[in-house]
């Protein structure tokens, strides 16, 4: 070997950025450090003066892995290649992960002479790896479910919160995306501005109606957000999501019972004068036209003297279920009184509405009570004229029923 390649071999050992250490063959002096680099020293905190001769042996300590150690030996008495991790200690007493590996050194007989250890203290990664676990399961053991998608919105990550949630395992959904949850109840405005916010490095929070993997429909408070690297480009979303389906369920049992009839289900008065006001105004700012149909069922009070009560609430309970199944779906029935129900016929003029009125009262006609026997209706339609109010539209309405009723009942009377 040359001058120059020595010099060269010698400048790659004292500038490796590896820890290079280099031991004799004696096992009997336990291997006695030669040489070591100075990254070896930096990492051990020891001095090449303080190491040479000693063996390594010097760095163990109460948490170097006993079964690592002993491999070693069986490795270097059989003189052949070494690999290992385990703690080692430093001067001040300190203890660091290392990676080692030893390989045998021979001369030109084949005889052993030295051993060659390249060390990498790798106890940043360790712990990099370790906070990484604990974080990964902190978040499989919170009770909302997290997703952790790249910056594609490819799943990485799920816990076991989004699974019980869902329904969906995690090997199901890896590499997937969350779309795959959409109910098709959001608009495409809704996801536009999802990514308008994301793609602008902003945390995206909304109520989202999602779909389980059984098809069933669930609520969710949901915050995205975006991770970014250090030169500020979004590298992951991380979503956490509350499953507010009960709450949802609640709050819209509550607006129900307060917007509905409590014996009919249809809407109560107080609810459907809301409807017919919100109605009225969208008819006069927009030229359209709405008629209404007040009903009436004929002699009830007879019912409920012959009857009973009881009779008399399910004869309301089949007339109101009538005249829903006979009325158009963007149609409202509500119950105005206690035999009286008023039915918003929503863009319809007077001669669609007046046929739609006798298809409610033939309907009516058409039912046969186990007690009462049959049930009759009288109707009066009314379709909004130029100058009506709301108030003077119903009491057309009204007019029209007590000439329907004058004229022998079951019957319609259109208002002029």
């Amino acid at each position: 070997m040359t001058t120059s390649e020595l010099s060269l071999f010698k400048a790659a050992f004292l500038q490796s950025w590896n820890a290079i250490v280099i031991t004799d063959a004696d096992a009997s002096q336990g291997y006695g450090v030669v040489f070591a680099n100075p990254a070896f020293c930096t990492m051990t905190g020891y001095s090449f003066e303080e190491l040479r001769g000693r063996p390594l042996k010097m760095l163990q300590g109460p948490d170097t892995d006993p079964m690592v150690i002993a491999d070693l030996r069986t490795c270097l008495q059989q003189e052949r290649y070494f690999e290992g991790t385990t703690y080692n200690y430093r001067k001040d007493g300190s203890s660091y992960v290392v990676h080692w590996n030893i390989s045998p050194v021979r001369d030109e007989n084949g005889k052993l002479t030295h051993f060659v250890s390249v060390q990498q203290d790798i106890s940043e990664f360790v712990r990099v790896a370790r906070d990484n676990q604990l974080l990964a399961r902190a978040l499989d053991a919170t009770s909302d479910p997290v997703v952790v998608t790249d910056a594609h919105a490819h799943i990485t990550f799920v816990n076991s919160a989004f699974s019980r949630v869902t329904g969906y395992p995690v090997t199901e959904v890896m590499g997937k995306t969350p779309a795959m949850l959409r109910s098709g109840q959001h608009d495409e405005a809704f996801y536009a501005n999802l990514r308008k916010t994301l793609t602008a490095g902003k945390d995206f929070r909304a109520t989202f109606i999602n779909r389980r993997r059984d098809g069933s429909i669930y609520h969710a408070e949901q915050s995205i957000s975006p991770v970014m690297d250090e030169k500020g480009r979004i590298t992951h979303f991380v979503s956490v999501t509350k499953d507010i389906s009960d709450r949802v369920e609640k709050e819209q049992g509550l607006i129900h019972d307060a917007s509905h009839d409590t014996l009919t289900d249809l809407y109560n008065r107080r609810f459907g004068e809301q409807v017919l006001s919100s109605s009225f105004r969208q008819a006069r700012a927009l030229g359209g036209v709405i008629s209404l149909i007040l009903c009436d069922i004929d002699h009830f009070k007879q019912v409920n003297d012959r009857f009973g009560h009881p009779t008399g609430d399910r004869v309301i309970v089949n007339v109101a279920k009538a005249l829903r199944h006979t009325v158009r779906g963007r149609d409202a029935v509500i119950r105005w009184g206690g035999e009286e129900f008023l039915v918003l016929l929503d863009d319809c003029p007077a001669e669609p509405g007046q046929q739609l009125a006798e298809r409610m009262r033939a309907r009516v006609e058409a039912l046969q009570d186990e007690e009462v026997g049959r049930i009759t209706l009288s109707l009066g339609l009314a379709t909004l004229a130029a100058d009506d109010t709301l108030e003077q539209l119903i009491e057309r309405a009204d007019t029209a029923l007590y000439a329907a009723k004058q004229a022998g009942r079951n019957r319609v009377s259109v208002a002029p």
